[in-house]
């Protein structure tokens, strides 16, 4: 039997009525319980009123039942017979770490009550002005002098010199925090400067004992504050000459380089977290190279007062730079470091793109980017974004307007094939031009030529026909020239201070000064460099594998020098080193080569490092093999080093006898490797050809 349909609309109306009821059953029961949670909220809240007005009434008691007591005690006082007043004596609270003591005054009567000793001061001492010293080498960037019997060079001051010895960091720091002083000062070349400028660091912020991260940042920081000081006070030297306004204009442009890499520096401590060893590799470059640009500012100006001025005006600053190198190398020991977050405001190599273009690259170095890198016989080329042809036939006529028309905010690799030609014009990559490719037809071919020099009145640094500054350059099949001829003294043909540099198959002529390898990490691969006097020289991390080193002839009164390395602090990682190379004169110059004196290369500064390694070195080099630059100077810190060597010129029976050169073992000599001395796997990843460690 079916449902009753005619009841069917009475039972739906009976369980609406149920559920409605039960709603409100609910709504009532919640309501109470919202209703006593209040009334527990206003008792207890009255309870703590209550609790809180009895304690203000007794604190207030307390105090009138003190006040009273010291009213009796003060009339009992007064109403005693007073008794004779001590002498006058001069009264001196005791100092604060943050001050440094007064010396005693043997004319003051002792007090009753003598202050506690104050502690030994921590502001570090203002850095000792460097000083003319006869003896000391002239800088080379400016004015080398001549190797042969050409005037000798003016004196100049002496190497930095460690500012006056400092007080002991206070003990008041605690056991902790001198532990910390004596790691971050131990390998630095100014130990008590070091010790007293972080002192007054922990005394400012003592937390940062137990953040040795922060302790850093706040050095390199503080860095950036000396090099600012220094600038403005040199800022008001007065400027004579045109060729003391050039060389002022090197030091804005370097010295701005050189803030640019303090602060990538504070922002790459910054990243560093907890877990694993950091990478120093990149902090130690970057203030490796604000040392070479403090010195290029120097080197730029003629012998004189005026240098004498800035190299003391500069002298602070350099010693907060060596005193940061030394942190940031013993920064691994002293906690442990995480992963390195990617720097913020920093565009390097290891930096991911997006697709260039139709056709291009779709990411920072693919397959078809490899490619370019390989050796001269592959002829496969990478599609270039654009063109330059002197006949027309590309976008562009010159490669500055080629140049110019780099997109500014362009994310990728951008590619300019430059076909052959003689470019007669000052090619500059600038620094915010990061990964920029060129490439030529063959390195006498396409070729950037130029010939300003420093006896036409330009500081070497801007005699360049070429200068790569942007991060991740790469030339490839390009030749560099400078024609000024021997005659001019410095002229460079190529400038590079780029981080990540690679040139393959490229091409270097000139005479002195041809190679300015200035700053950063750079790698040369297959290429040919050609000069005379220091002609691959500066201050760069930087590797030649496979390249021919040609020896050309000089002026008749002139000897050659093939390196002068400008390493200025023992903390710089810097070097040059030359792998499987050959070492040889020009073909011109071989009938010659042996009336003239050759030798491997000259220490520029003090701490200059060169190594040659499996090498084919001819027979003209001179037995003695390496030339000092004057006197004694450097030949106790220098580090000149060579390892299996080949050819007749590679004995070493008759090398100088100097401190710092040497043979090295194997061991040693793994550490000037791609692989280890460029932290080259940047270069592997590249796809570039190369050897990241020693031949077997």
């Amino acid at each position: 039997m079916g449902p009753n349909l005619d009841e069917q609309p009475f039972i739906a109306c009976g369980g609406k009525q149920i559920k409605e009821r039960r709603r409100q059953e609910r709504q009532r029961k919640l309501k109470k319980r919202l209703t006593i949670a209040l009334v527990a909220i206003f008792v207890i809240a009255g309870i703590a009123a209550a609790g809180a007005l009895a304690f203000i009434s007794m604190k207030n008691s307390s105090k009138k039942s003190e006040k009273n007591k010291s009213d009796d005690n003060s009339k009992a006082d007064d109403s005693k017979p007073k008794d004779n007043p001590p002498p006058s004596t001069p009264s001196t609270p005791p100092s604060t770490p943050s001050t440094p003591p007064s010396p005693p005054k043997p004319s003051s009567p002792p007090s009753p009550k003598p202050p506690a000793p104050a502690p030994k001061a921590l502001f570090p001492p203002a850095p000792k002005p460097l000083a003319a010293a006869a003896s000391a080498p002239a800088p080379k960037a400016s004015f080398p002098p001549a190797p042969a019997p050409l005037s000798p060079p003016a004196p100049v001051p002496a190497p930095l010199p460690a500012p006056k010895s400092a007080p002991a960091p206070s003990p008041s720091f605690g056991e902790g925090a001198s532990e910390l002083i004596k790691s971050f000062c131990e390998i630095s070349t100014f130990k008590d400067y070091c010790a007293n400028t972080i002192g007054k660091t922990l005394e400012e912020n003592p937390q940062s004992a137990t953040q040795p991260k922060e302790l850093v940042k706040s050095f390199i920081t503080k860095t950036t504050d000396e090099l600012d000081k220094a600038f403005t006070k040199a800022s008001t030297f007065e400027l004579k000459t045109d060729v003391e306004r050039k060389a002022f204009d090197v030091c804005k442009e370097v010295m701005a380089n050189a803030k640019e890499e303090l602060q990538s520096s504070v922002d790459r401590v910054g990243t560093i977290e907890p877990g694993k060893l950091p990478s120093n590799g990149d902090l130690n470059t970057w203030l490796s190279a604000v040392m070479s640009y403090q010195e290029t500012c120097i080197d730029s100006f003629p012998d004189g007062p005026l240098k004498n001025d800035f190299r003391t005006t500069l002298n602070s600053s350099e010693v907060y730079t060596s005193n940061s190198l030394a942190m940031v190398r013993q920064l691994s020991s002293l906690m442990t470091f995480g992963k390195e977050k990617p720097p913020t405001k920093r565009r390097l190599l290891q930096t991911k793109f997006p697709l260039l273009a139709k056709g291009g690259y779709p990411s920072w170095f693919n397959h078809e980017e490899r490619r370019l890198l390989k050796e001269a016989d592959d002829d496969k080329k990478p599609i270039p974004n654009v063109t330059v042809a002197q006949d027309g036939s590309g976008n562009f006529r010159t490669i500055n307007e080629a140049l110019a028309a780099v997109p500014q905010k362009y994310e990728g690799r951008y590619v300019i094939y430059v076909k052959a030609g003689i470019y007669d014009e000052t090619v500059i990559v600038p620094k915010k031009m990061v990964n920029l490719t060129i490439f030529g037809d063959g390195s006498q071919k396409s070729i950037i030529t130029g010939a300003k020099n420093f006896v036409d009145g330009f500081p070497t640094y801007q005699t360049a026909s070429f200068v790569a500054s942007g991060p991740g350059f790469i030339a490839k099949s390009m030749g560099f020239r400078n024609t000024a001829g021997p005659d001019k003294h410095q002229a460079v043909a190529a400038r590079v201070d780029g981080d990540r540099a690679i040139f393959l198959n490229c091409r270097f002529e000139g005479f002195q000064d041809t190679l300015y390898t200035q700053t950063h990490r750079q790698f040369y691969r297959s290429c040919v460099i050609a000069g005379t006097i220091d002609f691959i020289f500066g201050d760069a991390t930087v590797v030649f594998q496979n390249c021919l080193i040609y020896v050309r002839k000089p002026n008749d009164n002139q000897k050659n020098i093939v390196t002068a390395q400008g390493r200025k602090d023992k903390l710089e990682t810097t070097g040059i080193v030359i792998q499987n190379s050959k070492i040889l004169p020009e073909e011109p110059f071989k009938p010659l080569a042996k009336q003239f004196k050759n030798y491997l290369g000259r220490p520029w500064k003090v701490y200059s490092r060169t190594i040659i390694m499996e090498t084919l070195i001819e027979d003209f080099i001179d037995p003695a093999g390496w030339l000092e630059w004057e006197g004694d100077f450097a030949l106790s810190t220098l580090f000149y080093g060579e390892f299996n060597n080949t050819g007749p010129g590679a004995r070493t029976d008759g090398r100088v006898k100097w401190a710092g050169r040497r043979d090295i073992n194997r061991e040693e000599a793994q550490k000037y490797t791609v692989e280890t001395f460029l932290k080259g796997t940047w270069v592997k990843e590249a796809g570039a050809p190369v050897r990241m460690g020693l031949g077997s």
